[in-house]
């Protein structure tokens, strides 16, 4: 096949790459360029797609012998990425824009223009596999449990899934990968695995958002409505939230303060008892099926909601437009923007944007919602 190989510039993608040409496939690397500040350095392990993640990427290119480019994808990483980013802050909830990006960036738009150009596929390094499943292929974890990155590509399609190509899925060690890159002479053999937020190298989210959103002071107040404090901006504080509150007496009973809530129409952040963040319910509208779609409109699952979580036990029930979901056991500190993806097995079933979450601990019948 034609191949399209993504090269962030780290060894998972640079490794990937190499396995696609081993096995046979005529494949061209590319580096997407998503940021317009062309003097941007990584430092360390903090932010990826820089300028030297590219010279990185096109050393492992020469090395393996296929072609390299660098495209420019930045206006549309910024539109939908960073201002949906900016946006979904902005109404009080907390976005996850990695997974905004493999949406929107790596399995989109690189996938449309891999495809008009008469590629077949195209190739990344993260650590999920696909599975030739009775009505058509499936998403699963990788056999890496501690590399898996599926509740990342949860955000996938079944038409992209049969454009895409995961070499490293089966690779039980990340260990490995490092030592064949080593073995191959790549010069990312040792690179750090990147963290943050690209966008926000510095790992400085609040003030990135005190910068872009703006701060606008509001009320700090507990689950009854009263006003315990007060705040600088919404946007510094998230769910599950307990240090820099500043709210400068306890609570009545003399335990700790969380965030419980945003709200971004009102400014006001509410805080409550660590037991408030027992979430019983979820739901979202905006779902999608990584592969076929179930079968029932009801039906037992897994749901996770953050990349590193634990898996919990669930049903789930499409109803009214939306993915509902309970989990047999209370979830701890939702936030509303997050993902929720859903398993069934190892398989990857979809995934949602939680827009709504009901407390386990009500103090009214009302859900808790951003």
């Amino acid at each position: 096949m034609r191949v399209l190989a993504a090269m962030s510039g780290g060894v998972d993608s640079a490794v990937a790459a190499a396995r696609a040409v081993e096995a046979g496939h005529e494949v061209v690397g590319v580096h997407l360029a998503l940021s317009r500040a062309g003097g941007t350095l990584r430092t360390g392990s903090r932010g990826c797609c820089t300028v030297e993640d590219a010279m990185d990427a096109r050393r492992v290119a020469d090395k393996i012998g296929i072609p390299f480019y660098v495209w420019d994808f930045s206006e549309r990483f910024r539109d939908d990425v960073i201002d949906d980013f900016i946006a979904e802050y902005s109404a009080g909830r907390t976005p996850n824009p990695c997974m905004r990006c493999n949406e929107k960036i790596k399995f989109q738009a690189l996938l449309e223009r891999a495809l008009e150009l008469g590629f077949d596929a195209i190739c990344t390094g993260h650590y999920a596999t696909l599975v030739d499943g009775d009505e058509g292929l499936e998403l699963h974890r990788s056999s890496e449990e501690a590399k898996d990155q599926s509740y990342v590509l949860g955000v996938l399609t079944a038409e992209q899934l049969r454009h895409t190509m995961f070499p490293l899925g089966e690779t039980p060690s990340k260990s490995i990968v490092r030592r064949e890159a080593e073995e191959r002479g790549f010069s990312v053999a040792k690179k750090p695995d990147s963290y943050d937020i690209c966008f926000i190298p510095d790992g400085d989210t609040r003030g990135y958002l005190a910068e872009k959103v703006g701060a606008a002071t509001g009320d700090i107040v507990d689950r009854s409505g009263e006003v315990v404090g007060s705040h600088e901006g919404a946007h510094a504080f998230t769910v599950g939230q307990r240090k820099g509150l500043a709210i400068g007496r306890p609570a009545p009973d003399g335990k700790p303060r969380f965030v419980l809530e945003i709200r971004p129409v009102s400014n006001e952040v509410v805080v409550g008892p660590k037991e408030a963040l027992a979430v019983a319910e979820i739901s979202g509208t905006r779902y999608s099926w990584a592969g076929a779609a179930p079968r029932e409109d009801a039906f037992r699952c897994e749901v996770q909601i953050r990349a590193h979580a634990d898996p919990v036990p669930a049903h789930a029930v499409l109803a009214d437009g939306a993915l509902v979901i309970t989990p047999d056991a209370p979830l701890d500190g939702v936030a509303t923007g997050q993902t929720a993806v859903v398993y069934v097995g190892t398989r990857v079933l979809g995934q949602c944007t939680i827009d709504r979450t009901v407390s386990a601990v009500p103090v009214d019948p009302q859900p808790v919602s951003a």
